[in-house]
Parts: structure tokens; sequence; C-alpha cells
């Protein structure tokens, strides 16, 4: 195939979370054959974006081209690669690579995005062997290691399935981990980008209840329109916390607040629920919890990262069996600036995808 050239919207300091990247030529990763190119005609604005332009969490090693919720289709395809070949349309989540070694604890069990070995993130990381930088799906072309792309099965829409690559599996996975189905009773803590897909996903999986959990009564109709079958506004709603007192089985949270109130949520879970969170404010801050609220219920505190590639796989299809519809805005990539101060100031009801004006005008639900 003819060179490709690699551009994309570049950070270049913390000020590029206020909507001032730059678009620019980087250079991919070292090509080696366990690699795939990736043509890329959509792509998820998740808060980690934007966390991560700031140096919210850590220092960015700038220039960094953000964004790990691609789609697109593979222009080229390493030797290695068996399960994916030249136009295939395809998916890439927030990791690229681990160690994959036999002998890991995490990658031999199915579960490498918690190996503490070797974690390549899909954006601003290293990977080994001196293949160079990674750099994500703001972009026209996206390079990564094969290990965390996959398929994207017929009957979902590349717009639809963007979004699911981070913020939909990052609530799957605790929720199937944590037996989500019938008999469960399962509360959405903080019901915008992941939180819309807890709502879906939960109702799917076929859980008996399904609350969703936020500040104001402002999303109450949407909530209820997503499949939650009640809603409980903390601001609004009096002694919520006395009314729906051990309601629940399972809390997935999906807000990044160490205001909180933690505590009061534990109240709502039955003994020996468990809370789960997910999300993550700059610096890792978290409330601070009453401990015996713990002791007196036997609840558990648990934090769960993004999915492995079985299960976004297991999802994606899931979607499309159920016919689960992402609640999405589109947003060309030259817009991509706007967008992100758009996301930042909550706009977005309930995610924002960015669509390449060149190779995103064709999609379709099955193949591009």
């Amino acid at each position: 195939m003819a060179d490709i050239k690699f551009e994309g919207w570049l950070g270049h300091n913390p000020e590029s979370a206020n909507g001032k990247m730059e678009w620019g030529s980087f250079e991919p990763k070292k090509w080696t054959e366990d690699d795939i190119d990736i043509e890329i005609s959509h792509c998820g604005i998740c808060g980690s974006d934007i966390h991560v332009l700031r140096s919210g969490w850590f220092p960015t090693n700038y220039p960094c081209c953000v964004g790990h919720e691609i789609v697109g289709k593979a222009v080229r395809v390493g030797s290695n690669v068996k399960h994916v070949k030249i136009g295939d349309r395809v998916g890439v989540g927030a990791q690229a690579r681990t160690c994959q070694q036999p002998d890991c604890p995490e990658c031999s069990s199915g579960y490498p995005t918690y190996c503490a070995r070797l974690m390549v993130n899909t954006y601003d990381c290293q990977f080994p062997n001196n293949e160079g930088k990674s750099y994500g799906g703001y972009a026209n072309y996206n390079r990564t290691n094969q290990q965390f792309v996959v398929q994207i099965p017929e009957g979902l829409s590349s717009a639809d399935a963007a979004p699911m690559l981070c913020g939909g599996v990052t609530v799957y996975s605790p929720l199937r981990r944590n037996g989500c189905g019938p008999g469960k009773t399962v509360g959405i803590v903080g019901v915008g980008g992941l939180g819309h897909f807890g709502v879906m996903f939960a109702k799917a999986m076929g859980a008996d209840k399904v609350v969703g959990i936020s500040r104001k009564n402002a999303k109450r109709d949407d909530v209820l329109k997503l499949g939650a079958d009640e809603y409980i506004a903390t601001d609004e709603d009096k002694d919520w916390e006395k009314t729906h007192k051990r309601s629940l089985d399972l809390i997935i949270s999906t807000i990044s607040s160490a205001n909180m109130p933690l505590t009061k949520y534990l109240t709502l879970l039955k003994r020996g629920g468990e809370f789960v969170q997910v999300g993550a404010a700059d610096g890792g801050a978290f409330p601070d919890v009453n401990i015996f609220t713990l002791l007196t219920s036997g609840a558990k505190i648990s934090g769960s990262s993004t999915g492995a590639p079985w299960e976004i796989k297991e999802m994606l299809q899931l979607a499309a069996d159920k016919k689960i519809k992402t609640w999405v805005e589109e947003r060309p990539l030259k817009e991509a600036n706007q967008a992100i101060i758009d996301m930042e100031e909550g706009k977005a009801r309930y995610r924002y995808v960015l669509v390449n004006e060149n190779f995103g005008k064709h999609d379709a639900a099955t193949k591009l």
C-alpha cells in the first residue's frame, strides 16, 4: 500500500485541554508484524482524554494525541495477525499492549488490563523494545499492537460502537463480574457518558431493577427512557438514603468527585453488597468513608479498570443482539477543540463521537 501520513490533533501543554490542541503530524510506533494500521472513521471523546491533556492524573509526555475509542478500517495488517484482515472494520479501546507472558497472573487469566508488568495505553505511553510512543484517535490513522484490536460486529454502527470501546466496557466489565442479571438490583451513580451505558447494559443483562442516581432531577426523564426503573436525585429527593436503604445488590459509580456522599451511597447496599468505583478524579482523590457503614452491613468497596478484549467483544455482540443504541452526538473531527470544551461543560447527551470528514462519510451498520 502507499505510504500513509499520520496526522492528528496534538496537545502540546496543559492548555490544550481548554480547546487549544493543534493539528499536526506525528511519528507512529515502529512497524512490527504484530501491528495493525487503522484508517480512523470515528473516535469517541472520553473524559480521560481531557484529564490527560491537562496532566490531571500524571505528567503528560507532550506532544500527545488523545482518543481511545477508535473505530475504522484495517488498511495494513502484520503477518503475525490472524484475527484481522485488510478491509475489516475494527476498534481499539483504552489499552494497546501488555506483557502477554504466559507466566503473568493477569495476562494468562484473561484480565490483561490489570497487568502489573507492562501497560501501554492507546496514547501517551511507550511501547517496549524501543518501538516508540503511542498516539490516539483524534487523528486520521492509528497504529497499534494487535492485542487489543477487536472486530466490530455487523448490525452495530461505528458511531454507536466507538464510545463502547472504553466508556461502555468500563461499566460492562464490573456488571458482568458481579453477576448482573435476573435477581439483581443495580444502582448507577452518575448518568453521563459512562452511566448511560450502565443503565442500558444492566437492563439488557436482565437485572430485576436498575436505579439511576444523580444530583439533580434534570436527567430523570432521560434516565427512565434509557430503561431505569427508578431515579434518585441526591440533591433534591429528601431522605433518599433512608427511603432506599438496603435496596441494591450492586452500585457502579462513574463519577469522579472527592465530594460525593459515599457513606450515604453505601447505605443503599444490601448486606454484603458491593460498591464499584470506575470514575477517577484528578490526583486520584476519593472521599472518606465511615467505617461503621462497612462493618454493620458487610458492604464492600472495590475499583474496576476498563475491560479485556474478550469482554469488549462480548459487550459489542450484546449491543448488536439487543439493538442497544448509544445516545451519541456526532461531531466533525475538525471541531475537536470545541467538542472537548462542550464535553467538559457537561453538554454531551450523553457522548460525543468525532467523525473523520474523509473516512466517516459512508459509514453503515455493516462493514465499511
